[in-house]
């Protein structure tokens, strides 16, 4: 029927959403297209059964109710699409973990830019050998007073220059500093009436140092510093991705041990469920107390807060992976729906904690690092052993001249080599105290010497690190065995309530209490079997093999 002049063309029902909500949304009647337009129109036999009126009135405010319905139409076929999508599950392996998290981590791709920073500074270093060019110019003008006398007041004369330089210099690996180039002075003054005169030079000028700076040691030891750096780097790098590479492991097997759990869980309410409904016949038939039927009832329902705990659980572990496999940074990350695959039979490893002590000092990163730093500290040493030499320098330069009123001929001069130009000297510095280099020497020293016992340190941790794990394996093997046995026996002790329960000479607080350790021992089996794959794990992190096991190359950037 018609509503105030607006027709009515279907009904308003509630529709969910792909979040899991409700909307309201107008539904309509199941009608062709061309049946639409006739009701619009106020034709034909669907228009009358609708009650739809032909007014113009009544037609433009139909058109109204176009944008609205067409929008219903699209969300009822897009919305079970987005629902299927969000409810679709992934089921996803350790080593695609490992793969993804290699490739997406933001702690793995953050650190890989320290690597390409130390890099630059390599770079940066190499740029001392590098030549320039170097081109200046520079006008002096001075006044000189006389020894005459004009009118009571002393003369002067004035001198002015004009310097023209250009040259290429640079620094030699051996510490000789270099520069080859031309110079054009233009003296005048009161000397010459203010004529020009053009003195040109061409050649070589070089610093040579005999003391301090001298030699290849001194010169490239920012150079070795900085290559030394970037070797730690690359070493950091890689250790960046085996801690990344284990943290996955162990969320992988967290997860594991989640699922476990609830499905723990889910076999605990359905006991206590079994265990409810026996307890209940018995009471209708007034073969047990309503006690044992109230007892029943508040396990059932403390089991099904256990399933909601290890639900939280299970979605915790869930998004504590995906953070580490994926970089996601919308609320999409909490719609992808992971699963890991079921886990095959706990591996067997036998370790050797004396023998494996020698391979962690040759693949774990952080030993590696300590060394290229103590390697570092010795190079900065030397140096700085170096800076507390006096400053001797051998200078010279060797070229040619020329001397003229004209610039072109005195250019012309030098580029004929007709008059040769030599010269070479001394040069000596010598500090008074020599407070500053005696200081970065001496903090050079004590840098040394605490890299050195870093060292040793870290030595003595490696051997306690890989000796715990190594015992941590064992143990936690052993816990696996015994927690597994310990969950047979709690599967045949309670099975014995129940049919003592069953026989009348039971209660049932003891088939309660049976199952609620039962529920304690199935968790202890399963966290002592993620124990000792996480042990596993940890042993290769400890060893420095972790990447190497799992057949993972790292590309250090550049």
């Amino acid at each position: 029927m018609p509503t105030n002049g607006f027709p009515i063309i279907g009904n308003w029902q509630s529709r969910p959403r792909a979040s899991g909500g409700q909307s309201r949304c107008l539904v309509l009647s199941l009608l062709t297209a061309n049946e639409w337009f006739k009701i619009v129109l106020g034709a034909g036999t669907a228009g009358a059964k609708n009650g739809i009126t032909s007014s113009p009135m009544s037609f433009f405010r139909s058109l109204t109710f176009l944008p609205l319905a067409w929008g219903c139409l699209a969300a009822a076929s897009v919305q079970p699409q987005a629902v299927a999508a969000a409810e679709k599950t992934e089921v996803i392996s350790l080593d695609a973990a490992i793969r993804r998290a290699v490739a997406k981590n933001f702690t793995i791709k953050s650190d890989s830019y320290d690597v390409a920073i130390a890099n630059a500074r390599v770079l940066e270093q190499l740029g001392i050998f590098d030549p320039q060019l170097t081109g200046s110019y520079g006008y002096v003008e001075n006044e000189n007073p006389a020894a005459t006398f004009s009118g009571g007041v002393r003369d002067f004369t004035t001198t002015q220059s004009d310097r023209y330089e250009l040259g290429v210099n640079g620094l030699l690996p051996w510490g000789l500093t270099y520069t080859l180039g031309a110079t054009s002075t233009n003296s005048r003054g009161t000397f010459n009436l203010f004529a020009d005169s053009y003195s040109s030079f061409g050649g070589v000028t070089a610093r040579q140092p005999l003391l301090r700076g001298f030699g290849w040691g001194s010169t490239t030891a920012p150079i070795r510093i900085a290559m030394t750096s970037r070797t730690i780097s690359e070493w950091q790098f890689k250790q960046s991705v085996i801690d990344t590479v284990t943290r996955v492991v162990y969320a992988y097997y967290d997860l594991n041990f989640a699922h476990a759990s609830l499905r723990s869980a889910h076999r605990s309410r359905e006991l206590a469920a079994q265990l409810l409904d026996e307890n209940e016949k018995r009471f209708r038939v007034g073969a047990m107390s309503a006690f044992d039927v109230t007892s029943a009832r508040a396990r059932l329902a403390n089991r099904e807060e256990g399933i909601l705990s290890a639900e939280r659980f299970v979605r915790e572990a869930a998004n504590g992976l995906k953070a580490l496999i994926s970089d996601e940074r919308t609320m999409r990350l909490h719609d992808w729906q992971i699963e890991i695959e079921p886990m095959t039979t706990l591996p067997l490893s036998l370790v050797h904690a004396a023998l494996d002590f020698q391979e962690a000092l040759t693949k774990r990163p952080d030993y590696q690092q300590a060394r290229l730093n103590l390697k570092r500290s010795q190079i900065n040493s030397r140096y700085q052993r170096n800076q507390l030499l006096p400053r001797v320098d051998l200078v010279g330069s060797y070229g040619y001249s020329g001397l003229d009123s004209s610039r072109e001929t005195s250019q012309r001069l030098v580029r004929d080599r007709d008059h040769p130009s030599l010269s070479y000297g001394v040069q000596v510095t010598i500090s008074f105290t020599f407070a500053t280099e005696r200081g970065r020497y001496r903090a050079a020293k004590f840098g040394q010497r605490q890299a050195e016992i870093d060292l040793e340190q870290l030595e003595q941790a490696i051997v306690v690190a890989v000796g715990n794990t190594a015992a941590n394996i064992e143990t936690t093997r052993r816990r696996v065995d015994a927690a597994r046995i310990a969950r047979e026996l709690g599967v045949q002790t309670l099975d014995a309530e129940q049919k003592r329960l069953r026989a009348g000479t039971g209660n049932t607080f003891f088939v309660v209490q049976q199952q609620e350790l039962l529920a304690i021992l199935e968790v202890a089996e399963l966290r002592a079997e993620a124990d000792y794959r996480k042990a596993l794990a940890e042993y290769d992190r400890q060893l420095g093999i972790t990447l190497e096991k799992l057949n993972i190359h790292v590309a250090v950037p550049k």
